[in-house]
């Protein structure tokens, strides 16, 4: 039957499919990391800070592999959902190239565009007012356009979509949801700003990000799944199987 969109109902959703593939998905996110980490130790020996074209090229093999872990980590859940019923292979993991590049392009635009706003704002320095305004405008658009385009990544891994047809994607599926999306925002943030304050001060509990990381995006791929069900008035195949 039809389920129109709900965030308690999403949340549920994503947390049964998170207890029924809790060691897959754990087992995913401890190599993601420790990949990352040890990367980031043996860059952190090879490379001076002070040089430049160094920076920018490990800063783009950091960025490179947490593309290639992030989608990964969205294939892997699409995976789990789709495959409930029958085996895969955990090569079927591994992002194609495509999507790596598309994600690469959004994330690089954003960027560029995050770089350009930063150099208008030091460029006001000297007007107090003008630069609040900016500033005030800048955090406005900036949370209303991060709702808008949360599923990007979405889209890029379940549809191949490209960087500038999954923005759009993402833009047309919050189309009339947008509380109920900023609600799931709310909770995401929560669940990672919470383990990450706490870390601070006792840093073992930065360990909890193991397990709250791969929980919100199975948050936003249910959600993801969801809003595209309910735009389309079909049955909600997500909350049928879990």
């Amino acid at each position: 039957m039809y389920h129109p969109f709900s965030v308690a109902e999403t949340v549920k959703t994503a947390w049964n499919i998170f207890r029924k593939n809790f060691i897959t998905i754990i087992v995913y996110s401890v190599i993601s990391f420790f990949l990352l980490a040890v990367l980031g130790i043996i860059i952190g020996f090879i490379y001076s800070p002070n040089d430049f074209w160094g920076s920018m090229v490990v800063t783009f093999i950091l960025i490179w592999l947490q593309a290639y872990t992030t989608l990964g980590l969205y294939k892997l859940i699409f995976i789990v959902i789709d495959s409930e019923y029958y085996d895969f292979e955990f090569i079927q993991v591994i992002p194609k190239a495509r999507m790596v590049w598309s994600y690469l392009a959004v994330v690089f635009i954003f960027a560029f565009l995050v770089t350009n706003l930063g150099i208008l704002i030091d460029y006001l320095e000297n007007n107090v007012v003008a630069e609040f305004l900016v500033e005030a405008v800048a955090v406005i658009c900036g949370l209303y356009f991060a709702l808008r385009i949360m599923f990007f990544n979405t889209f890029i891994v379940d549809d191949l979509s490209g960087p500038i047809e999954s923005l759009k994607q993402s833009f047309n599926l919050t189309k009339g949801y947008l509380l109920k999306v900023l609600l799931i925002l709310g909770i995401i943030i929560v669940l990672i700003a919470i383990p990450a304050k706490i870390a601070q001060s006792y840093p073992l509990i930065s360990i909890a990000i193991l397990f709250t990381y791969p929980f919100v995006n199975i948050i936003l791929a249910v959600t993801y799944r969801k809003l595209i069900y309910s735009h389309q008035d079909v049955d909600d195949d997500v909350a049928e199987t879990n």
